[in-house]
């Protein structure tokens, strides 16, 4: 059984003051350490003990996310810091996990949810395309459902099927959603601020193969960033990044495919050849303008994601990108995805999941000679 959600003041009163001192801190000594190597699993679970602290309406449930920290430990800590009525362990039951997000969100609170792996979401599907998606349209806008739901998803970690799918084309294609994907350490604390603090829906894609990239970034600079954004209206959303300044063809990727098309980057100005690198970072939201502007000063373009090629996000790109940018194209626009096929083995996934080699050879292919 669940617990029961108790005000503030009742939940503030479950943590013990030597605990409170401790958080606050460690806060405090995060803000004057200044740039310090950070993992991306740190930053979320920053972002996360932040936004509780901030918002007494923030609670945090899944399987395993409280005591034990979350599988990949994004959770660790909170239930110690904020008490088992913030941040709970659910019964292995998705769908029960999101029904009841839904209802907490309906009654003021802002839930944030996990689905341990990827696939594993897929039995609160009905749930989220049904209900998640559609309740705000359904009440003409008198129920807002401000609740975010954490899926840790991608390969090139050795996993298996069931736990390395590519699953944001399902939530994009559901009009209702917002779906993020952050790709850098500082961008993971930044947008699920940012989610949290929405009042729609967001689907916050974590890339699991970045939870311990590390990164030189100020939290404490991040901290007030958000302050900030939050008072002047300043936000990432719909917001694509260039992740690297290029002449001769663009790459455009999300999340895990990011490091790997500045991989590829790096690798083609040995060649001779500046690549431009787009980090698409709200998928909904899609940034058009940054996206575009970048292809027409090209002239030439390649998506690149781990998913499917086929009815896929890097789909959607392609069609958005060759509707506004066709008078400037002076190739066809290239894809490099995953293949058409279930996840495979471990010892396989390396043939699966796009490369440097892959993007290059569709570089190459971009029609030079005219």
């Amino acid at each position: 059984m669940s617990p029961t959600i108790t005000t503030s003041s009742e939940a503030n009163g479950n943590v013990s003051a030597a605990t409170a001192r401790a958080a606050a801190s460690a806060a405090a000594s995060a803000e004057a350490a200044g740039p310090q190597p950070v993992t991306m699993a740190k930053a979320l679970n920053t972002a996360l003990a932040d936004a509780m602290h901030a918002d007494s309406s923030v609670l945090v449930f899944g399987e395993d996310v409280g005591m034990l920290g979350g599988v990949f430990r994004i959770t660790d800590g909170l239930t110690a810091t904020f008490g088992e009525q913030r941040c709970f362990d659910t019964p292995l039951a998705e769908s029960g996990i999101v029904g009841m997000a839904v209802g907490m969100a309906i009654n003021g609170m802002r839930p944030v949810i996990e689905m341990q792996f990827d696939a594993f979401a897929y039995p609160a599907f009905e749930q989220i395309v049904s209900h998640v998606a559609k309740m705000h349209n359904r009440t003409k806008g008198a129920v807002k459902l401000p609740m975010v739901i954490r899926i840790p998803y991608g390969g090139g970690i050795g996993g298996v099927e069931h736990h390395c799918d590519s699953s944001e084309s399902y939530y994009a294609h559901t009009a209702g959603l917002k779906v993020y994907t952050p790709a850098t350490v500082a961008d993971g604390y930044r947008m699920l601020r940012e989610a949290i603090d929405s009042d729609d829906p967001v689907i916050f894609m974590e890339p699991k193969k970045m939870y311990w990239t590390k990164d030189s970034v100020d939290l404490g600079e991040l901290r007030r960033q958000h302050a900030e954004g939050t008072t002047t209206g300043r936000t990432s959303e719909g917001r694509a990044a260039v992740a690297r300044p290029g002449t001769d063809a663009t790459l455009i990727a999300y999340g895990p495919s990011v490091p790997t098309a500045l991989a590829a980057a790096e690798a083609a100005a040995l060649e001779g050849r500046s690549l431009e690198v787009i980090d698409v970072r709200t998928i909904v939201p899609f940034d058009d303008e940054t996206v575009c502007e970048s292809v027409r000063k090209t002239g030439r373009a390649v998506v690149i994601a781990e998913a499917h090629g086929f009815a896929s996000v890097s789909s959607e790109i392609v069609a958005r990108v060759q509707e506004r940018c066709f008078h400037y194209l002076a190739a066809p626009i290239r894809r490099v995805t995953g293949f058409d096929v279930p996840y495979p083995a471990p010892k396989l996934e390396k043939y699966y999941l796009p490369g440097v080699d892959r993007i290059l050879d569709a570089v190459d292919d971009l029609q030079w000679e005219n």
